[in-house]
């Protein structure tokens, strides 16, 4: 294997037994993890108050384009000034509006064991969401996506613990018309998952059929519904310096029946932002915060999150690169400023790699340790990505979910204990200089759960793993994806429900669902 690529194997010797090993697998129970770490802060003091400065003489002066009518309206109203598209907007309301925001809020889906927290030190992860194209180990080659390779993608999303929400399609179901696709999969996903939902905001059919659809599955009454956040939605600006009309339209609907909204600027330092990390975070944070302070205005304490998405580019081709140093230190510089304004944070596990070799997981760990290292509370992508968000893959998906299952561990109390029998004087005592540890009581009560236990390295020395049939990683996981497809029980829905859900999809498709453009 001088070309480093692992091999698909039809048989020989990476035999039965050795493929049910890799994929029986016995993962961490489903919990909301905190993380207690103090967060790195690279900048001072005055470095974040240069970057809030900064911030506000961008929205003061320069003044953000708003391509939705009813926004310029409100932002009119509020006393704003407003001429053509662009809104400028002073820094004296912008944070009297975001003061307005929660530091911390609960997320509740159809299934309320399911419920997650946003904010206070937890730490959400999500799926892979919104690839055009799919890549997969039997497949060999980019394709593009397809309903049942979504539904695949699903499965994988409801099947893993440390998977709290079930964000946008985990790939483009291309093969669905964009009219109707968002009926099928959302269909789909609240089938396939019981967890937290998004809805895209791309027009007013799209959001208002995801809430009829989220209130169907969870048999809520609009009063119900609208009491607590039950979905949320994300948007990206369009940097620099703008917001499109259907995203705002959507986080407008969702903000109004209190659901929460997302907003994360995808600003790419020397390309559509500035070339240096701190003017690229300054332009990522004036976009997020007047479409946040937006929706304040409209309904003062609606869970809101500030997100980045600031990376940079290869100046030599303009490809976007992820998982960098410049990332890092982004997501962490974002960090100290969502804390400034008290706003929860969402980042993301990222990538530029084309399949799902070393590169992308060297990528994708620096970006999900940027996430704790910042104190981010959701964090998007974070199992499933390839190619900059073109390719979603079920190898990645298994992979990084060994990555967040080794981050949910290392926040674990336990491992810090400092109680006496962690401190194990008399364990040490016992032992002496002459003996070992393993035969011990202290260690014979405790080994079972002592350390993590993955489901998808291998610790064996080379002559054992050779001697099993020479798997390597990505190959581990195409079979435990394949096993947890076999074994994949969808949760429980009442049938009288499954109708509901399946008859409001019949009648929106004969409605023709949401206009396009083709």
């Amino acid at each position: 294997m001088a070309d480093g690529r692992p091999r698909r194997r039809g048989g020989g010797r990476a035999g039965a037994a050795d493929r049910r090993g890799s994929a029986a697998i016995e993962q961490m129970p489903w919990r909301v993890p905190l993380n207690t770490d103090r967060p790195t802060e690279p900048l001072t003091e005055e470095g974040v108050q240069a970057i809030h400065d900064g911030a506000m003489r961008i929205l003061e002066d320069i003044g953000i384009e708003f391509l939705h009518d009813e926004a310029l309206a409100l932002f009119k109203q509020a006393g704003c000034t407003v001429e053509g598209t662009n809104v400028r907007m002073g820094r004296d309301w912008v944070m009297e509006m975001l003061g307005h925001a929660p530091a911390q809020f609960d997320l509740t889906p159809r299934n309320p064991d399911r419920k997650i927290t946003m904010g206070g030190g937890h730490i959400l992860f999500g799926n892979v969401s919104s690839p055009p194209n799919y890549f997969d180990l039997e497949i060999g080659k980019k394709v593009s996506g397809t309903r049942a390779q979504c539904a695949n993608l699903l499965r994988l999303t409801q099947y893993f613990n440390c998977i709290h929400f079930a964000g946008g399609y985990p790939v483009e179901a291309v093969d669905i018309h964009a009219s109707v696709r968002h009926l099928d999969i959302v269909h789909d996903k609240l089938l396939l998952t019981d967890k937290v939902v998004h809805a895209y905001s791309l027009g007013q059919e799209r959001v208002e059929d995801v809430i009829e659809m989220v209130k169907i599955a969870g048999q809520l009454s609009e009063e119900d519904f609208a009491a607590k956040p039950r979905m949320y939605t994300n948007i990206n600006s369009t940097s620099p310096l703008k917001h499109d009309d259907l995203m705002i339209d959507g986080c407008l609907r969702c903000a109004r029946r209190g659901q929460a909204v997302m907003v994360t600027p995808f600003t790419l330092a020397g390309a559509m932002a500035p070339v240096t990390m701190a003017g690229a975070v300054t332009l990522s944070i004036a976009e997020a915060i007047s479409a946040i302070a937006l929706f304040q205005y409209v309904r003062p304490g609606v869970p809101s999150v500030i997100g980045t998405f600031t990376s940079n580019v290869d100046m030599k081709s303009g490809a976007p690169a992820f998982g960098t140093p410049e990332y890092m230190r982004a997501t962490q510089m974002t960090g100290q400023m969502a804390r400034f304004y008290g706003l929860p944070m969402r980042a993301s596990g990222v990538c530029a790699a084309n399949v799902p070799d070393g590169q992308a997981m060297w990528e994708t760990s620096n970006s999900l340790w940027s996430a704790v290292q910042s104190g981010a509370n959701i964090v998007y992508h974070a199992a499933g990505w390839l190619e900059g968000g073109l390719i979603a893959c079920p190898e990645k998906f298994v992979m990084d979910c060994e990555v967040l299952q080794m981050i949910q561990r290392y926040m674990e109390p336990a491992i810090t204990d400092t109680a006496p029998d962690a401190i194990a004087i008399d364990a040490i005592k016992e032992v002496g200089p002459n003996g070992h540890f393993f035969g011990i009581d202290h260690t014979q009560e405790r080994y079972e759960k002592a350390f993590y236990q993955p489901f998808m390295s291998d610790w064996r020395n080379f002559e054992a793993w050779e001697n099993a049939g020479s798997v390597w990683t990505a190959e581990r996981a195409h079979h435990t994806f394949k096993k947890i497809l076999q074994d994949f029980e969808a949760p429980p829905m009442d049938i009288a429900v499954k109708e509901e859900l399946a008859d409001f999809v019949a009648r929106r498709k004969a409605e023709g669902g949401a206009p396009t453009d083709f």
